[in-house]
């Protein structure tokens, strides 16, 4: 079998770096041949080392020279700027371009990775947020699959394989709860950010540890699934399912429902994405469904957590309303991380976005780059 040539956006954080766990434990069906980051100029030059890609990008320019000179006894190329990371993505030996970009950060190079034909497998969930019609129709326009590594994407994607021509009727999108399942508004107000990085099930990136914490990453996760499975949003239930061993589950015309199940580990997504459509062994314990007992579902306290509701708001409006929505609360979620706000006004300051900046209905990607910008220097003046 020939092996796959993965380039990896996004290589220093969370799930760049269980990505590079999968590969490590792999390496007989995939080759590194680009990493990203960032800033985190020192692990991307650890992993360099180790994985010997053909190219590294450091997005933060001031920490090239460091690069340059750590691998010049290497054949790893150097290069750096936002700018290079889009040109990366479309080297003609890559076969897969993973996108574990942070935000908004990861549509420009998706988009490049499209248009050069690559197989995307997407783990910036972001991107389908602000641009799904867009990025859904240039996918189809270039015949990419679209390959999901959120675990409920890739459980919903796993759930539909064989079933493309059956109705379905709800997709059942599952969540921990994050770590504040179970609290009302008053328990909220003195939440600092050392509580809201504890998330109960899930090793993640501190952003989507706080999204979760605020159902704002059901939100985003919701607006994705409605493009990456063609549904309308109101087929998708939000469902708290506090053990995480059930990744999301389908509902069928005949009212049958197919679940995925496995251990919270994001390397078995990820290793999925990359295979597909062969199931690689892994080499990690399985699950034990007798330690397990039972599994629970609970509906979403929308009240003490409207940042759910506000996603179904934003993709109802359609339109540039997400990419308002998803820049404002990327800003929220910078602002609460360095103390500058607290934890109950990471919904106030998205809500008041969502009613405060124009409004586009039929956006370009030049519109909603623009948005974003106009969004974030707003928010970030005051």
């Amino acid at each position: 079998m020939k092996k796959k040539h993965i380039a990896i956006l996004g290589s220093t954080g969370s799930i760049g770096t269980q990505t590079l766990d999968v590969i490590r434990e792999n390496r007989d069906l995939f080759v590194v041949d680009v990493l990203t980051a960032g800033s985190n100029a020192e692990l991307l030059l650890a992993q360099a080392l180790e994985f010997q890609p053909d190219t590294v990008v450091i997005a933060d320019e001031t920490k090239y020279g460091f690069l340059q000179q750590a691998l010049k006894d290497t054949d790893v190329k150097v290069f750096a700027g936002d700018k290079s990371i889009e040109d990366a993505v479309t080297f003609p030996d890559i076969d897969i371009v993973l996108t574990a970009l942070v935000g908004f950060a990861g549509l420009r190079p998706t988009v490049r990775a499209i248009e050069a034909n690559k197989v995307i497998a997407l783990a910036n969930k972001e991107t389908m947020v602000v641009a799904g019609e867009i990025i859904t129709r240039l996918a189809s326009e270039h015949n990419v699959p679209i390959l999901p590594v959120d675990s409920e994407h890739s459980a919903i994607f796993q759930c539909l394989q064989g079933e493309y021509q059956n109705e379905v009727r709800r997709i059942f999108l599952t969540a921990s709860g994050g770590a504040f399942r179970g609290m009302k508004r008053k328990d909220l107000e003195t939440i600092t950010v050392k509580d809201a990085l504890k998330n109960p099930n899930w090793a993640m990136g501190k952003k989507v540890t706080i999204d979760s914490a605020t159902l704002m990453n059901k939100g985003l996760e919701v607006i994705e699934a409605k493009w990456l499975f063609n549904v309308d949003a109101r087929q998708i239930v939000p469902v708290i399912h506090p053990q995480s061993i059930i990744h999301s589950m389908v509902e069928f015309g005949d009212l049958s429902i197919k679940a995925q199940m496995s251990v919270p580990d994001m390397r078995m997504p990820i290793q999925y994405a990359l295979s597909y459509p062969l199931r690689t062994p892994k080499k990690s314990s399985p699950l034990d469904l007798f330690e397990i007992a039972e599994l629970t579902f609970e509906k979403p306290d929308r009240e003490t957590f409207p940042c759910l509701d506000f996603a179904f708001q934003a993709i109802d409006k359609g339109g540039n309303m997400p990419c308002i929505m998803n820049a404002a609360n990327e800003v929220a979620v910078e602002y609460f991380l360095k103390e500058k706000i607290k934890f109950l006004e990471i919904p106030e300051m998205i809500d008041n976005a969502m009613k405060k900046f124009t409004f586009i209905g039929n956006p370009t990607l030049q519109d909603l780059f623009m948005t974003d910008a106009e969004v974030k220097k707003s928010l970030k003046s005051k």
